[in-house]
C-alpha cells in the first residue's frame, strides 16, 4: 500500500470516529467530518468559529450520490452537475429529509459538490457518503490552498490533514441554487459565470446569505484591504500609504486570471507573514475566473 493510500486509510478510520480531516480539493482545503454525524459536524462549526446558521457543503463521491441528499433533484441541477462534475460546482438542492439542520443552518435545501481532486475522490468513494467540508480555515479569515495553511490555522484542532499538494483552481466552487426559477449564481467561482450561462439561462442573486461565502465581510487578511480600479491607481493610493508610515503593498491580479485566481489567497496569506499594514487590490476584469476574484477581493475588503 503506497504513503498516499496509508494517509486516506487513517483519514477514514478518523472520519468514521467523528473526527475532523484537512481535505485537499481543487478548490481550498476542506474541513471534513462525516456530514451524518451530528457530533462531527458541531466539531467543525468549533474549530472555524463558524456561526451555526452558516449552512455547509456536502461533498459527495459521484452525480449518483446527489438522490441520497435531494428530496428531488431539479432538472437545472441534473443538467449542471452533468456538465460540471467533478468539478468546483456546488448545487443548492431540496434537503432530503435524512439531512441534518446542523449541516443546512436549518434551511430547507442542502448544497452539494463532487470534488475533482483524485485524494478527495479516492477518499470519498472509500467512505461510501458524505462529507461536509467548509474551508479549512477560522471562519471569515483567508482560504487554505496547501496543507501547511491548514496545520498552521486550526493545529491540534484538525485530527489529520491529508497533503494533496497546492490546490490548483484555488477559489472556491461557484455555488447555484437550483431550488429557483431561473436558477441563480449565489457565488461566483472556480468555474466561471460565463460557463454556467453556456449550460443554462441563470440570474445573479442577492439578499441574505443563503449559501457559503455570501457574507459581506469574508476571506480577510489581517491587513486592511483595499480595491483599486487601475494599477496607477493603486500604485498612486499604496505611495499615499507609505507616506504616512504605513507598510502597503499592491496586488495586481489582472494579468492570467487563472494564476491569479491559484495565488490569490497565498498572496493575501503573505501579506500577513510580512506584517503589512495595507494591501491595495487592482480589481480584475469582470470576465472569467475575474468574476470570482473580485467576489473575494471585495468581501476581503469588507465591502461585499
Amino acid at each position: 500500500m503506497s504513503t498516499e493510500s496509508d494517509e486516506v486509510a487513517r483519514a477514514l478510520d478518523i472520519l468514521r470516529a467523528g473526527g475532523l480531516v484537512g481535505l485537499p480539493t481543487e478548490t481550498v482545503y476542506g474541513l471534513a467530518g462525516d456530514a451524518t454525524n451530528e457530533a462531527a459536524v458541531r466539531r467543525i462549526f468549533a474549530a472555524k468559529g463558524r456561526p451555526a446558521d452558516h449552512p455547509l457543503i456536502v461533498h459527495i463521491e459521484d452525480v449518483s450520490a446527489m438522490a441520497s441528499w435531494a428530496a428531488a433533484v431539479p432538472p437545472s441541477a441534473a443538467t449542471l452537475t452533468a456538465a460540471c462534475w467533478p468539478g468546483p460546482l456546488t448545487v443548492l438542492v431540496p434537503r432530503a429529509d435524512h439531512v441534518l439542520d446542523v449541516v443546512t443552518g436549518g434551511r430547507d435545501t442542502v448544497g452539494l459538490r463532487v470534488p475533482a481532486h483524485p485524494m478527495a475522490l479516492d477518499l470519498l468513494q472509500r467512505f461510501g457518503g458524505g462529507v461536509a467540508a467548509p474551508s479549512a480555515n477560522r471562519f471569515g479569515r483567508v482560504s487554505p490552498t496547501t496543507a501547511a495553511h491548514v496545520r498552521a490555522d486550526l493545529g491540534d484542532l484538525v485530527d489529520l490533514v491529508l497533503d494533496g499538494g497546492p490546490c490548483p483552481v484555488g477559489v472556491e466552487s461557484t455555488i447555484v441554487d437550483c431550488t429557483v426559477s431561473p436558477p441563480q449564481i449565489l457565488r461566483s467561482g472556480g468555474i466561471p459565470d460565463e460557463d454556467v450561462a453556456t449550460i443554462l439561462d441563470i440570474a445573479a442573486a442577492s439578499g441574505p446569505s443563503r449559501a457559503s461565502g455570501m457574507l459581506a465581510s469574508h476571506y480577510a487578511p489581517t491587513a486592511r484591504v483595499e480595491l483599486a480600479a487601475s494599477l496607477a491607481a493603486a500604485e498612486a493610493r499604496a505611495g499615499e500609504l507609505a507616506e504616512s508610515g504605513l507598510r502597503v503593498d499592491v496586488l495586481d491580479p489582472t494579468g492570467d486570471l487563472a494564476l491569479a485566481a491559484h495565488d490569490l489567497f497565498s498572496r493575501l496569506r503573505e501579506a500577513d507573514a510580512r506584517r503589512l499594514d495595507v494591501v491595495v487590490a487592482v480589481m480584475p476584469p469582470a470576465i472569467g475566473l475575474g468574476h470570482a476574484i473580485r467576489d473575494r477581493l471585495r468581501k476581503a475588503a469588507g465591502l461585499g
